[in-house]
């Protein structure tokens, strides 16, 4: 990777990864894109405001600036897409169409992450290994499965340099999540910090997690990985960690014991979680690049309770 821009940079991964790539390739290499303008000044990098439906302006930035990977992350999340199924095929698979378009012109590289969400029907929900049934019932998921199946598509058909993980649900402490069903386990953590008593709203249901900093070194490590050793380029697993909301906020309480936390259940994130991976098994990333995750649920809440509590939240 020497030239790259990231389409969806104002979202909750984007935002961070533009940060944590410009560390490594240099602020001027990395072009931030996003439909709105920043909310603050971007002084390190470049940035642009880029409607990525827009084929032709997402090709004349490509081009403009010689990029040669491009990250899309442009999605509407899993609960969020419920509520508008078609408004969700358009701006996920019309995002990941253009990605792939114009990296078969322009020789790019893609990633573009799938989810747990790529899941559905009649699969092992313990250990769900690599290649299993894939029958999503939400739209986000169906969008995953044909994310997936595109890109793999562009690589064997058009030779497109196309990687891709699927995602758990990411923690962070530094943005807020938006509209998905895993957003839970980080808000949790501000209620916590903040005093406050949480509703939860789902319960009873495991799902793999991850650190915010295990998601992006991971996506650089994967783009960074030898093609030669990579079979399932789109997409792998990878795990870190896998709990219920009870589970997360026993370990909360170790360290602030008066948290209070009540459930006032969503039955369309319910049934959602529900329909997920209890773990996934990510053997696969593990041989074929190496990935190992570095953080686990206790040193994640030790952190995320310090991150917060450094924000002094009123």
């Amino acid at each position: 990777m020497k030239k790259i821009l990231i389409v969806g940079a104002g979202g909750q991964i984007g935002s961070e990864l533009v940060t944590y790539l410009r560390g490594i390739y240099g602020g001027s290499n990395v072009i931030a894109a996003d439909l709105r303008e920043p909310a603050n000044p971007v002084i390190d990098g470049p940035s642009v405001k880029l409607d990525v439906l827009d084929k032709s302006a997402f090709s004349y930035i490509v081009h403009k600036n010689s990029v040669d990977t491009i990250f899309n992350l442009v999605a509407l999340l899993s609960a969020t897409g419920e509520k508008n199924p078609q408004l969700a095929w358009d701006i996920n698979m019309g995002a990941l169409n253009n990605s792939l378009e114009i990296a078969r012109e322009y020789n790019c590289a893609v990633f573009t992450p799938s989810s747990i969400g790529a899941f559905g029907g009649d699969f092992p929900r313990k250990n769900t290994p690599q290649d299993t049934v894939m029958q999503p019932d939400t739209m986000y998921g169906v969008c995953k499965v044909a994310g997936e199946l595109l890109s793999n598509y562009y690589h064997s058909r058009y030779g497109v340099d196309t990687r891709s993980v699927r995602f758990p649900g990411i923690i962070s402490n530094v943005t807020l999540p938006g509209g998905g069903t895993t957003d839970y386990a980080v808000e949790i953590f501000y209620s916590a910090v903040k005093g406050e008593k949480f509703v939860c709203p789902v319960r009873d249901v495991y799902m793999d997690m991850m650190y915010m900093p295990d998601a992006l070194r991971a996506m650089v490590e994967l783009m960074e990985a030898d093609p030669a050793k990579l079979r399932h380029r789109n997409s792998f697993n990878i795990a870190s960690m896998s709990f219920t909301p009870e589970i997360i906020y026993n370990e909360i309480r170790k360290h602030i014991p008066d948290f209070e936390m009540t459930y006032r259940v969503d039955p369309v994130k319910q049934g959602i979680a529900e329909g997920w991976p209890d773990n996934l098994d990510d053997t696969c990333a593990r041989e074929e690049w190496g990935w190992k995750p570095e953080w686990d649920l206790a040193s994640m809440t030790e952190d995320m309770i310090r991150a917060i509590r450094a924000k002094n939240l009123k």
